[in-house]
């Protein structure tokens, strides 16, 4: 077997001029600035980050503070940089104390969820997608400090070690779902963790991977779970399919399927197979602890044999299609190429100590990397909200526009966004920005 690289669909001249004009109307913005209206817009943005002892929350100018806070951490830079002299919210103490007593990983799930919800009702989103597609990858960084929670990896981490953030986007353009592991583990032992510690949003019905983390256990857990288990494929020619019956004749497909499905070892095991789904639907196990206790040592328990032969049905069948359906391919590459995209803005604005994660400790990871995975939110919701106004503007002005050629455009772009320097943190004083006019040349 064999599937051609696909190539690319030549982008039209109306698709092309769209996307300049678009990204010449977003209005110029600091960081800070944009953090403070994307707050402004979903007030449980800053509501959910409540008092770590369950005491009153701080009344005066908190979202300042919780702005400073979220720009330090994910940019990477340290407090220096977001403390401003004379301002009683953005003093070195004050970011402090904020930082201590309200920023951790369920405040900021809550905050993301806002931002999720708020994504979903855009019109231009939903014509990306329906929120029901998602894509698992993992943002790889560098650990200089001594750390349990890291390990090496020569490939992405040269001679150092490092960490993960794996993350979960939908066809929307926005992270519903993250987690920090230790080096570079297989991205199928976490993936379906990741679906059920999901922030917000619709539960996915497409899960979709890269090329080298899935496995045929994942694809039968994924199955009974009710969810379409689409892993970018590499080799085909080395793919083995699998049947049921010895005897049929698949023709040009004859030996590449020469793998055997054992039904009467799937019906043997069966009652157990649908308990352990049900348990990782139900919250009493994580995916990943039940895919290691399936594969003691390396090699797969009888009961994590008869889960990968019930995988190996639906397998074959994900082989068959990516072969035969060219569409299919291109969906499953969308997605990985919308997630490479939001990955080039995470290390964009995760510039700071050059880009190096310098936490030692779990909590600190996530705590940090949480920022980034919530700031990278922000900035896709900023930016698809204003590509929307840009949008119904060139529609009033009667300039045509394609549902097509929107369907091609991504909330990633960055030049508009200032990351470097001292930040601001002034909100603006409009609800919206003034979009910037597209025709006059650009005064950068």
């Amino acid at each position: 077997m064999h599937a051609g690289a696909l190539e690319a669909i030549p982008e039209p001249p109306s698709l092309i001029d769209l996307r300049r004009r678009t990204q010449a109307m977003m209005p110029r913005v600091d960081i800070g600035e944009l953090i403070l209206e994307v707050m402004s817009w979903c007030p449980q943005f800053a509501t959910a980050y409540t008092h770590i002892g369950g005491g009153a929350r701080i009344s005066d100018n908190l979202d300042l503070t919780l702005a400073a806070v979220l720009t330090a951490q994910a940019l990477n830079v340290g407090w220096g940089p977001v403390v401003t002299p004379g301002v009683d919210a953005l003093t070195r103490s004050r970011i402090g104390h904020v930082y201590q007593n309200y920023v951790r990983a369920e405040t900021h799930a809550g905050a993301n969820a806002a931002l999720i919800d708020a994504q979903a009702g855009i019109g231009t989103a939903q014509l990306w997608g329906g929120g029901l597609v998602a894509a698992v990858d993992g943002t790889r960084f560098v650990v200089p400090v001594r750390s349990i929670d890291a390990r090496a990896n020569p490939k992405y981490f040269g001679r150092r070690k490092g960490s993960t953030l794996l993350n979960m986007i939908n066809d929307q353009g926005v992270g519903l779902a993250g987690m920090v592991l230790s080096g570079t583990p297989r991205d199928s032992l976490y993936a379906v963790d990741l679906m059920y510690r999901r922030d917000g949003g619709l539960r996915p019905q497409v899960l979709i991977s890269d090329t080298g983390s899935y496995s045929d256990m994942v694809f039968g857990l994924l199955k009974l779970l009710g969810v379409a288990y689409r892993p970018e494929l590499a080799d085909l020619p080395d793919q083995k399919l699998w049947r049921i019956d010895p005897a049929a004749d698949y023709g040009p497909l004859d030996r590449a399927a020469r793998g055997r499905i054992d039904l009467a070892k799937i019906t043997r095991h069966w009652p157990d197979i649908v308990r352990v789904a049900a348990s990782v639907h139900s919250g009493q196990v994580s995916a990943s602890d039940v895919m290691r206790m399936l594969q003691h040592g390396g090699n797969p328990t009888q009961l994590g044999d008869a889960l990968a032969h019930f995988g190996r049905i639906f397998k074959t069948v994900h082989v068959l299609t990516y072969v035969d359906r060219e569409p299919y391919r291109r969906d499953i590459k969308w997605m990985r190429n919308l997630q490479e995209e939001r990955h080039g803005l995470g290390k964009h604005v995760f510039h700071g100590r050059k880009g190096e994660l310098r936490e030692a400790y779990h909590a600190g990871m996530e705590d940090q990397l949480g920022a980034l995975g919530l700031i990278v939110n922000a900035i896709t919701l900023w930016n698809t909200r204003y590509l929307d106004d840009a949008l119904n503007q060139l529609r009033a002005q009667g300039y045509p526009v394609l549902d097509t050629d929107i369907a091609r455009l991504h909330p990633y772009w960055h030049k508009h966004i200032n990351v470097h320097g001292h930040y601001s943190f002034q909100p603006p004083e409009p609800a919206r920005r003034a979009l910037r006019d597209p025709d006059l040349p650009d005064d950068e």
